[in-house]
């Protein structure tokens, strides 16, 4: 199997959110988890909780139809390479901008929100993957020549990001501990899953 088929077995689309009414927000919201994206032209709230994942929350605001990615980059640590790492994240943001030019967006008035990136699983403090993520997807933008209007990275606390594609208005609650199991739960199962798919050829997804 080509190394860029294991790539996909974590990033897909979420073709069955899951779906639920938030009476807090009034509003019909879709969950997107570890290693998940969703684009919408609905009228939906998006959303997720993030420890050192990170998320782009990308709309054209024309087309109305707007995005969220959940990713992480492959751990450096235990022989890791920069590169391969970058390609993971590479793909994360690749399949949520093309699926929303799919939908009839444009790049030209793609507007760009980014959130995650806590230092709060163990572990980690070698490679520094709440960091890594962060600057990647700050990077990776910059590359591509899409402007970041908002953003709220780093530091040492989980997020819960609330995000409506249509309008494109976000909330983002930090949650008061950065020892929230379930945070360090689903993340530590999503690191598993990608340090045990498997590798072929040049690409080492670890």
């Amino acid at each position: 199997m080509h190394a860029m088929h294991k790539v996909r077995e974590t990033v897909q689309a979420c073709a069955s959110p899951a779906a639920y009414y938030d009476p807090k927000f009034s509003a019909h919201a879709l969950k997107v988890l570890p290693g998940e994206y969703i684009v919408t032209g609905r009228d939906v709230m998006l959303v997720t909780v993030l420890g050192s994942c990170v998320s782009a929350c990308i709309r054209d605001p024309l087309a109305r139809v707007g995005g969220m990615n959940h990713f992480m980059l492959p751990d450096l640590e235990n022989g890791g390479i920069a590169n391969e790492s970058a390609r993971y994240g590479s793909y994360a943001m690749e399949m949520l901008i093309n699926e929303l030019l799919k939908r009839g967006a444009s790049r030209s008035r793609l507007e760009c929100k980014v959130f995650g990136g806590g230092a709060v699983l163990a572990g980690f403090t070698v490679s520094n993957v709440g960091k890594r993520n962060g600057q990647f997807v700050k990077r990776y933008l910059a590359t591509e020549g899409l402007s970041i209007s908002a953003e709220d990275l780093y530091d040492v606390c989980p997020r819960r990001v609330h995000y409506w594609p249509l309008t494109g208005r976000v909330m983002v609650k930090r949650l008061a501990s950065a020892n929230d199991t379930d945070v360090l739960a689903s993340e530590s199962m999503y690191r598993h899953k990608l340090a045990e798919s498997p590798t072929a050829g040049s690409v080492e997804l670890f």
